[in-house]
Formats: structure tokens, C-alpha cells, sequence
């Protein structure tokens, strides 16, 4: 029950929720987050950090940055955690913030930036 419980929590808050919503689209560097949520490292990292520790997203270390992407959904809400980032990147939020991170993206992968 606690495992549900804490599941509940990490899903109770916006950011977390728009943060969910934008790894729909794959694995995404912090800064990539920091830059759609116009949020400061600190507190995407502590946003990043309550969804780890609920089971809904993983990490990996490159250099000295850090990825995130959904986990694989398993246990007794699979369904619910599996259908969730769908449904809120219809919201309007979702659909502004995936306009921002594909601009965003774009720009970043273009010839000659950073």
C-alpha cells in the first residue's frame, strides 16, 4: 500500500505531470526539461527524483549529464502508469510543452549550435 501511496504522490503535482507528459516523446537530458519548464535545475532534478523514486521514470549517467525516460509499466497500476503520459500530453499544457521541446530541439540540433 505504500508503494501505491507514494505512486499517488508523485503524480498529486503539475510539473511532475508536464514532465511525465513531455518523456512520452523518449529520453530527455534535464536541460532539455530545465528549458521547456523554464524551471532551474534544482528543481526539475527534485521533480525528476520524486518520480524516480515512485518507479515511473529511469536514469542513466552520461558524462556529466543526466537522462531520464519512462520506465517500462509493471504491477497492479501497469494500466493506469502505461496510459497516463498519453493522455496528458492531450491537455494543454502537454500539446504548449511539446511545441516548446520540438522548437527547442531543433534548435539545439542544428548546425552550429552549442
Amino acid at each position: 500500500m505504500k508503494k501505491t501511496a507514494q505512486l499517488f504522490k508523485a503524480l498529486s503535482d503539475e510539473t511532475r505531470l508536464r514532465i511525465l507528459a513531455l518523456l512520452e516523446a523518449g529520453e530527455l537530458c534535464v536541460c532539455d526539461l530545465m528549458a521547456v519548464l523554464e524551471l532551474p535545475q534544482s528543481t526539475v532534478s527534485r521533480h525528476l527524483a520524486t518520480l524516480r523514486n515512485a518507479g515511473l521514470v529511469e536514469d542513466r549517467r552520461q558524462g556529466i549529464w543526466m537522462y531520464y525516460r519512462l520506465t517500462p509499466s509493471t504491477g497492479e497500476l501497469s494500466t493506469l502508469v502505461a496510459t497516463l503520459p498519453g493522455q496528458l500530453a492531450d491537455l494543454t499544457s502537454g500539446v504548449n510543452d511539446r511545441k516548446v521541446l520540438q522548437a527547442y530541439l531543433q534548435k539545439k540540433n542544428a548546425p552550429g549550435c552549442c
